[in-house]
């Protein structure tokens, strides 16, 4: 497939079953929304960029992500991940 003069890949994508907080998911939810992409889009060029030790949001969009973190009240940050703890779980 070609858009706009560059080849695109062609993937194939699966439904998954993936917890998540719930704040976090609002802000993805609403960036997502902005960039006028899917939260999928979203994700995979997160984790890609990611994986390959790239800052995936410029500074506008972080920015962006930082009045979405104000308007859904996000106050998780890096350091809290695999330190969380799920209510009522214990986990």
């Amino acid at each position: 497939m070609y858009h706009d003069n560059i080849m695109r890949k062609q993937v194939e994508r699966v439904q998954t079953g993936v917890r998540i907080e719930k704040r976090l998911l609002k802000v993805l939810k609403a960036l997502a929304e902005q960039l006028d992409m899917t939260l999928g889009d979203l994700l995979e060029g997160i984790t890609l960029h990611a994986l390959e030790g790239k800052a995936p949001f410029s500074d506008p969009t972080l920015a962006k992500i930082r009045q979405l973190k104000s308007v859904y009240d996000l106050d998780l940050t890096a350091d809290d991940s695999h330190q969380l703890d799920e209510a009522g779980t214990g986990r």
